[in-house]
């Protein structure tokens, strides 16, 4: 993952009193310990504040890009992150909401947290009076043996307490069940908080609403070992209008790594944002204005066959994300399959990652036959509807019409010497895609 991002064109809107009336504003605040004394914090003091991600997986999400522009936001405002990447949590995983995690391999983990620290960093800036700072759990909880971390941590929890968090609630209940090894996930991550707390003064911890049990533990404990008071906001889990989860499509995430999610599918992702949804995914996942945001709704009212909004919330998170360059290839590739423009122009990744998002089939040159093609990428139910489209002229490659029931695509037709957009009508696409 390239680093991209211009951290100089991220702005919090000035037109807001204070950055807590922009994060309200935004829909950022789900649930919040002492709203009062949080804001009058974040308004009157210098606050540092951190978020933890787990090397569950190689990549970090959407759900995590929630997290990542909160903390920019924050630190815009003038005050100090941590970004925490779970080397020790991570062996372990948080409990989630259907069965136990299979439990990563110590190399496995450690290669993802060097991953998720590269893509932390180049959300937030490490220079200046408040630069950021990067940490790994794994630090002071590997030297703890077991008897310590029982003797000084465990014994400020209260089972009771921890069996009614909501997702340990859930897991006692179901089938299953819950291991000690899951269950104890909150007493490690409001070890995170204390230790953050004592040797860099941390306290604000931010994170999404279903982790709110966890949040918690930490600014429980903190407030036994300690006597003191510290902050958590849960930010509100992002669904879609209608009620699905959001950023999930068939079971498959949408990934910040350009090498699991491409530019192009990316961008496609936020280009096909529901009328009802791109309004609330412009105030969370961008730096626009409100003013601007406003206007873009009010178009979304008067104008939504034109989609604007929608072109530039994809335009606007797929730069923060991938940078300038990989967006606008996104934007051409977008321009060639469904506009105007031309498909020669594209680099080969790019037309992978088309042929990725589209109905495909991977053939050899021996068999490029139109009327075979329109079957195998569904295009055509049968051979005789095949060549019913083909007689009738309803057929094109590259955007090149095709006729002729016997048509064969022509190997010089082909796009960086194997790749085909064939198309049925005007709406009905597929990629061809020739074995080397």
């Amino acid at each position: 993952m390239s680093n991209a991002i211009d951290l100089n064109s991220q702005h919090n809107d000035p037109t807001f009193a204070t950055v807590w009336q922009e994060l309200t504003w935004r829909g950022l605040v789900h649930v919040s310990t002492d709203e009062q004394a949080l804001e009058r914090a974040l308004s009157e003091e210098t606050v540092t504040y951190y978020c933890g991600f787990d090397p569950t997986a190689a990549s970090l999400h959407l759900g995590h890009l929630v997290q990542l522009l909160l903390m920019r936001r924050l630190q815009l405002a003038g005050h100090h992150p941590i970004g925490l990447v779970g080397g020790s949590t991570g062996l372990i995983g948080d409990p989630r909401q259907t069965s136990e995690r299979v439990l990563n391999s110590r190399e496995t983990v450690a290669e993802w947290v060097g991953s998720l620290r590269e893509q932390i960093h180049r959300f937030l800036s490490f220079e200046g009076d408040n630069a950021a700072v990067m940490v790994n759990n794994l630090d002071w909880t590997a030297p703890m043996s077991a008897i310590d971390f029982l003797r000084e941590i465990g014994k400020h929890f209260r089972v009771g307490t921890m069996i009614k968090k909501e997702i340990v609630a859930k897991r006692l209940n179901s089938e299953e069940g819950i291991s000690y090894t899951e269950f104890s996930y909150q007493v490690l991550q409001g070890l995170d908080y204390l230790y953050l707390y004592r040797d860099h003064g941390c306290t604000l911890q931010t994170g999404g609403s279903d982790q709110w049990g966890n949040l918690t533990s930490g600014t429980e404990l903190i407030r036994k070992v300690e006597g003191a008071a510290v902050h958590a906001i849960g930010t509100p889990l992002i669904t879609n209008s209608d009620g699905t989860k959001f950023g999930k499509s068939e079971g498959n995430a949408v990934w910040l790594d350009p090498e699991l999610t491409s530019p192009y599918a990316f961008y496609q992702f936020w280009l096909n944002t529901a009328d009802a949804d791109v309004v609330d995914r412009l105030k969370v996942f961008t730096f626009l204005t409100r003013a601007r945001i406003e206007e873009l709704a009010q178009q979304v009212r008067d104008a939504p066959f034109r989609r604007e909004a929608q072109k530039v919330l994809a335009w606007e998170v797929c730069t923060l994300v991938h940078g300038t360059a990989a967006t606008e290839q996104a934007v051409a590739a977008s321009e060639a399959v469904f506009g105007k423009g031309e498909l020669a122009g594209l680099d080969e990744p790019t037309l992978a990652a088309v042929a990725a998002e589209l109905p495909s089939v991977v053939v050899g040159r021996e068999e490029l036959s139109v009327v075979d093609l329109l079957v195998a990428t569904g295009l055509a139910e049968s051979r005789s509807a095949a060549r019913r489209t083909l007689k009738e002229g309803g057929a094109s490659v590259n955007k090149a019409r095709i006729e002729g029931e016997d048509a064969v695509i022509d190997p010089e037709q082909l796009l960086h010497g194997r790749y085909a957009l064939l198309r049925r009508g005007k709406k009905h696409l597929a990629a061809v895609v020739v074995e080397h």
